[in-house]
């Protein structure tokens, strides 16, 4: 086991000027399970193969413990990768396809053998050992494609997009036993996907890039809850946090027919770049509904909300609607009780909950609240 560490880590392609990947700066601890999550082209996917080798460091380093290894190949690294696909080999037993690295390695039988059954012993794979690949299920190949790097006990393990062919109730059950592995192991982990919500149920820190450029890591919950910026503010949550520029007013904001308070140190920082406006970002459950529990439109307060689609999850319901703000129709969503939900068509006035507001710069996105 090892740290990892990315220092100012930068990869251009052949043939462009912008990098895929941007004075990347993260130090990963020993044992820790970071994911690395962001849109198609963030370079998510390139961070990670920079780090297994697979892509050149045109500047800065990497490093695994206290070893550069910025220059190495693959195979002095120390490291296993998952990948998308499984990459088995289909003329090959799942014995075979997990202990063929020790093999190639030149490790004895025996000591294979007994490496291949302890690791199929954890993942639960026991039975399916003297299967070929195609007799098996996507999960079952996703779990022997996890035990062919757990055998090799590298420092570190690489997941990238590990369970994008699976299907959505195999990903929740399978992502639990992943993260569940890796706590049980305590091997370091670097897991790249492009599913927030996968990113903040798996791991202990989450790094969010766009356009190559780190935005914030940090833990799941300070994430959600402290958005650094827009980006990530608009990227983490599920469904995503409502954000509406607003008119700075007398002691708040102005939010439809209301002035809701927000930290003054927000509003001087806004006032000192010469804005006018902020952005306030509310997430879906944060919002008071005006009119008590029938949801009836009894109050005037707030933002008047056209209800478009309501979305029922039994516990909860998501009401996603649009407002008029500064003339304009914006989408809002608006979380209510599952056996409380209003009717498509009506309206509902809407008010953010006390404390509970983001403020962030209209002009650069950067958080601008505590």
């Amino acid at each position: 086991m090892a740290t990892v560490t990315y220092d100012q880590a930068t990869r251009v392609y052949p043939g462009s000027e912008t990098p895929a990947v941007d004075r990347l700066d993260i130090d990963i601890e020993d044992g820790e399970f970071l994911v690395l999550v962001g849109p198609s082209g963030c370079g998510k996917s390139t961070s990670l193969r920079m780090l297994a080798g697979l892509e050149d460091v045109n500047e800065g380093s990497i490093r695994i413990g206290e070893r550069d290894v910025t220059h190495l190949p693959p195979k002095d690294r120390d490291i296993a990768m998952v990948f998308q696909n499984y990459a088995l080999y289909p003329h090959m037993t799942v014995a075979d396809n997990m202990g063929f690295a020790l093999k190639i390695a030149g490790v004895p039988k025996t000591e294979i053998r007994q490496k291949v059954e302890d690791a199929a012993k954890i993942l639960d794979l026991t039975e399916y050992l003297g299967r070929k690949p195609k007799a098996l299920s996507g999960g079952q190949r996703q779990r022997v494609a996890m035990g062919r790097a757990i055998v090799r006990e590298p420092q570190v393990f690489l997941m990238d997009e590990p369970l994008s062919n699976l299907d959505a109730k195999l990903r929740v059950q399978t992502r639990t036993q992943i993260a569940g592995l890796q706590r049980r192991l305590g091997i370091t982990t670097v897991y790249v996907t492009h599913d927030q919500v996968e990113a903040l149920t798996m791991g202990d820190r989450v790094a969010v890039l766009k356009d190559g450029l780190l935005q914030q890591v940090d833990t799941p919950r300070q994430m959600y809850d402290r958005p650094a910026n827009l980006f990530v503010a608009g990227f983490i949550g599920s469904p995503a946090m409502n954000l509406v520029e607003v008119p700075i007013a007398d002691g708040g904001v102005k939010f439809g027919n209301s002035v809701v308070p927000v930290e003054r140190d927000a509003l001087k920082a806004a006032s000192d770049k010469g804005d006018t406006t902020v952005t306030v970002g509310v997430r879906p459950e944060h919002f008071e509904v005006a009119g008590g529990s029938g949801l009836e439109k009894e109050s005037t307060a707030g933002l008047e909300v056209t209800v478009n689609v309501v979305e029922e999850l039994g516990a909860d319901g998501y009401v996603y609607g649009t407002c008029d703000i500064g003339g304009e129709q914006r989408d809002l969503v608006v979380r209510v009780p599952g056996r409380d939900v209003p009717e498509k068509g009506s309206t509902l006035n809407v008010v953010p909950r006390g404390g509970e507001t983001h403020v962030f710069s209209t002009s650069t996105g950067e958080r601008l609240s505590d």
